[in-house]
């Protein structure tokens, strides 16, 4: 069979579950990926045939998304800031929103101009490792350390280092369990007493919002990263803040990616532990998704 004759038939088994451009970007994805080729090569290339073996692996990733898998997982990879990510079921798809964060964080250092000095950064919940290693690509002057609770998610963030080329030490703790982070002690390196610059992620989805997730999140992305209890919906941002009260330097700032319903009640807590131009920033598509503060 032809690929470009197969494309219709990919087209139109989708169709009932995905718009016509989310389909044609799989397409596109799967094509490069089984086939090392682009769009423009099947466009120049119209007489390209898709064999038995390549055949079954398409209609075994039709099957996936008829499932609602997130492409992502079905291919093992995405890509966060221009880099390229391994992911699993282990850790959270990279989102855009959390690529405005990390600009932010970006823009602001550069404001700084502390691109030359060494800027000690601290994620917790790292997951994928999206958000430092990023920055670390960007500032690679900086000393960077990412924390989880789960050992799998680490590895797979460890794997993302090295597919980007970057140093940054990943610990494996209970951030909830923490009073100070002087009590992260590892046998391969030592850890900072401040840092410049503490970011997170955390998980901030309520249940109560459950019936808003999609299909493909819900069923496929850890609930470990992404759901609070509903009665305490700040659990993780209380204790970030607690303790990057503790451990920022003077002049360190505090970054958080929050649930656009709670940006207000975020802002309060923040503001209760004594940080001063505690500032709600809007993402790209008008909601409440990041707060930025400092000492």
């Amino acid at each position: 069979m032809l690929l470009k004759n197969y494309k219709t038939t990919f087209l139109h088994e989708l169709s009932s579950l995905y718009d016509e451009k989310e389909i044609e970007s799989f397409f596109y994805l799967i094509l490069e990926k089984l086939h090392g080729l682009k769009r423009i090569d099947l466009a120049l290339k119209p007489e390209t045939v898709i064999d038995g073996i390549h055949l079954k692996q398409w209609k075994s990733i039709v099957s996936d998304l008829k499932s609602y898998k997130p492409i992502q997982y079905i291919l093992g990879e995405t890509e966060f800031y221009g880099l390229p990510f391994l992911v699993n079921e282990n850790v959270l798809i990279p989102r855009p929103e959390t690529e405005e964060m990390v600009e932010l964080i970006l823009k602001e250092e550069a404001r700084g101009n502390r691109q030359e000095a060494i800027v000690r950064i601290l994620d917790v919940g790292t997951g994928s490792g999206c958000i430092p290693i990023a920055l670390k690509k960007n500032l690679p002057n900086a000393e960077v350390y990412a924390i989880d609770i789960s050992e799998k998610a680490l590895a797979t963030a460890r794997k993302n280092g090295e597919l980007n080329d970057v140093k940054v030490n990943f610990i494996n703790v209970d951030i909830l369990k923490i009073n100070d982070l002087k009590q992260l002690l590892t046998s391969n390196f030592q850890l900072p007493t401040f840092f410049d610059i503490i970011v997170s992620n955390p998980p901030y989805v309520r249940n109560l919002e459950k019936a808003e997730i999609n299909p493909n999140v819900l069923e496929f992305e850890p609930h470990l990263a992404l759901f609070v209890e509903d009665n305490d919906a700040l659990l993780f941002y209380r204790k970030i803040t607690e303790l990057a009260q503790k451990n920022l330097t003077s002049s360190g700032k505090l970054y958080f990616e929050i649930n656009q319903y709670l940006g207000k009640e975020t802002v309060a807590l923040v503001e209760s532990f004594g940080f001063k131009n505690v500032t709600l920033i809007k993402d790209i598509y008008g909601n409440e998704r990041m707060i930025s503060a400092a000492l």
